[in-house]
C-alpha cells in the first residue's frame, strides 16, 4: 500500500467510498441519502485541498482531505472501503495527513466525527473538545475532537 495525492478524476470514486463506509455503521437509506451532498467529493475541490488516496496496486483503499490555513485546519474527510477497515488504512492515511499537515505549519486539526469513528481518532491522539452539529441531519450532534500536532511532535521529541 502507498499513499499518493488524489486526482479529479477519481472524485465520483472517493464519494462512493465515502458513501459505503459511512454505510459501513449500519444507517439506514434515509440517513445515508440525507448525508449525501455531505460525503460528496468534488473534482474541482480536489485541486484546492490536501487530499491524498491509500492505494494497493490500482485499486483506491481509502482518502483523507484536510482543508484550512494554518495554525488550524481540518480533516473534512477520512473513508476507507468497508472490507479494509480494521487493517491499518485508516492510521497510515491519518499520519500521513498529520505528517503532511504539521510541515505546512498547521498546530492543530478539528475534526467533525461520526460517533462510531471517535474510538479511532482518540486512539490516534485526538481529543474530544465538544461537539458540533451535522451538516447532514438536523439535531444530530457530532464529536468535535481536535488532534494537536506540535504536541505529537513534541511527545515524540
Amino acid at each position: 500500500m502507498h499513499i499518493r495525492p488524489a486526482r479529479p478524476d477519481e472524485a465520483e470514486l472517493l464519494t462512493k467510498i465515502a458513501l459505503r463506509s459511512k454505510a459501513y455503521w449500519g444507517y439506514d437509506e434515509a440517513f445515508m441519502a440525507a448525508c449525501r451532498d455531505e460525503l460528496t467529493v468534488d473534482a474541482a475541490t480536489i485541486g484546492r485541498i490536501h487530499a491524498v488516496v491509500a492505494e494497493d496496486g490500482e485499486r483506491v483503499l481509502g482518502f483523507a482531505t484536510v482543508v484550512g490555513a494554518p495554525p488550524q485546519g481540518a480533516l473534512d474527510m477520512l473513508f476507507v472501503e468497508p472490507e479494509h477497515i480494521g487493517r491499518g488504512i485508516g492510521r497510515a492515511l491519518l499520519d500521513h495527513v498529520r505528517e503532511h499537515a504539521e510541515g505546512l505549519g498547521f498546530r492543530r486539526l478539528l475534526i467533525d466525527a461520526d460517533p462510531n469513528a471517535e474510538p479511532f481518532y482518540r486512539a490516534m491522539g485526538a481529543t474530544r473538545i465538544g461537539s458540533t452539529p451535522s451538516g447532514s441531519i438536523p439535531g444530530r450532534e457530532l464529536p468535535l475532537l481536535a488532534l494537536d500536532l506540535a504536541a505529537e511532535t513534541a511527545a515524540q521529541a
